[in-house]
């Protein structure tokens, strides 16, 4: 390593020290915090002030490009169901199904179902009105129910094709997607369980979170007939179908120019698949277009911080990216000389650590370890896939989209985020590099 890649590193230790510092003890707006610790970065290695907030107004464009839409429609969606009464009678037939002490199971069950296909954030906002209910119906401690959920769909978005860190990482190591997918899923049952359930037994005698309350429902709409349960699960179906058909259609249809795989790529797109979704709720859950304004107009108004903190998220990034950092960490790792599954995660821990961003650090660790994994017959690519996608998990902070997020939507403090979820995906990262080594020493 070079010394600028050493004076990169430590400054990069040093923004985030700065970020902690001023949202943890000085109080400040997240915000305006992470514009303060993109400044320490991005002045502090030498990079000109326009340059700067270019790499800042860029990397907040790209995170709010992506999750913008997902955040506000998945909300939207959210209010629907949950003022439409899907919600309890969801919850009810779950309860009476799986009995009030392991409906955490069974939100593990749906996460998984859900989050094979759909992203993390979309996953999440989707999922919140039931998570509220189940908390309220079974008066179950709210993070016993919460972590779990968090934990199956960090994994699968983490480890699992379609999502794109996966679809990366395979693609450049040459690993099949089956085989990914198989072993993914193998190494997300003991991840979850570690991550999910047996941390939250921990979690709910050493941190206090009550339960967020649902956003009020006006009185004529609550005293209406709730929907049947087939009617919600309808909903729930549709936008996990709508996200499906991109898959399906690359998977059957090789030629990119294909009029299906054209029109898969549309509707299987998550902003545009959350939209149909919208339409389709409020369709068979009867409302009128007023009522429909009306709610989604509600539900979107309490994400508006959410996006802002995200954007900002996404801005701290760009400049840590702009600056040589995720570079200066992976020539950092590639100095190690370590088994590329271990080099991969590694990579991907630190990158992930650094810029907070899932994709970035699979991208770049696959790209540093596919070297080393092409050209050794002994390596089994589709696990360290799996590896690479745990160690992009590790260690969720105040510089990822993904911390605020979880924070905004589970109405946690940033103190009570980073005993919970912070914990939750270290866990997931540990947890993850050891069982996909374990199976890649048996098979």
């Amino acid at each position: 390593m070079t010394p600028e890649q050493t004076n990169l590193l430590l400054l990069s230790v040093a923004s985030v020290a700065v970020l902690v510092v001023l949202i943890a003890w000085v109080r400040m707006n997240a915000f305006l915090a992470l514009l303060l610790a993109a400044m320490v970065m991005g002045l502090g290695s030498g990079m000109d002030p326009m340059a700067m907030m270019t790499a800042f107004e860029k990397g907040m464009g790209g995170t709010l490009g992506g999750i913008a839409g997902i955040l506000g429609l998945g909300t939207i969606l959210g209010g629907l169901l949950a003022a439409s009464g899907g919600a309890d009678v969801l919850a009810k037939a779950l309860i009476g199904l799986f009995g009030p002490k392991r409906v955490h199971w069974c939100l593990m069950v749906l996460g998984l179902l859900i989050g094979l296909t759909t992203w993390f954030a979309v996953g999440l906002v989707m999922l919140v009105p039931i998570l509220l209910t189940l908390a309220r119906e079974t008066k179950e401690p709210f993070l016993k129910l919460a972590i779990p959920l968090l934990a199956v769909l960090s994994i699968m978005h983490g480890v699992m094709p379609p999502h794109p860190g996966p679809v990366v990482a395979l693609q450049a190591l040459h690993a099949d997607l089956g085989k990914v997918i198989l072993w993914g899923l193998l190494a997300a049952v003991p991840v979850a369980a570690v991550s999910g359930p047996i941390f939250a037994h921990w979690a709910i005698r050493h941190v206090k979170v009550e339960a967020p309350e649902p956003p009020p429902v006006d009185p004529e709409i609550a005293a209406r007939p709730k929907p049947s349960l087939g009617v919600t699960v309808a909903v729930l179906l549709v936008p996990i179908l709508l996200l499906l058909t991109q898959t399906v259609a690359e998977l059957l249809y090789e030629d990119k120019t294909h009029t299906v795989r054209k029109v898969a790529s549309v509707i299987g797109n998550p902003t545009l698949a959350l939209g149909i979704s919208v339409i389709f709720a409020g369709i068979v859950f009867r409302f009128s277009r007023s009522e429909a304004l009306k709610m989604g107009e509600k539900a979107i108004g309490a994400v508006g911080m959410t996006l802002l903190v995200v954007g900002g998220g996404g801005g701290f990034k760009g400049v840590l990216e702009a600056s040589g950092a995720a570079t200066a960490i992976g020539a950092m790792a590639t100095s190690a000389h370590l088994p590329p599954m271990i080099f991969g995660w590694l990579c991907a821990a630190l990158v992930r650590v650094a810029t907070g961003s899932a994709t970035v650090a699979i991208t770049t660790a696959s790209g540093l370890v596919a070297p080393v994994v092409l050209g050794n017959p002994d390596v089994n690519p589709e696990l360290v896939v799996v590896g690479i996608g745990c160690g992009s998990l590790f260690l969720s902070h105040l510089n990822d989209a993904g911390f605020w997020i979880v924070k905004e939507t589970l109405g946690m403090s940033v103190a009570q985020t980073l005993r919970t979820w912070t914990v939750t995906e270290t866990l997931v990262g540990v947890t993850g590099l050891l069982v996909a080594w374990g199976l890649d020493s048996v098979f």
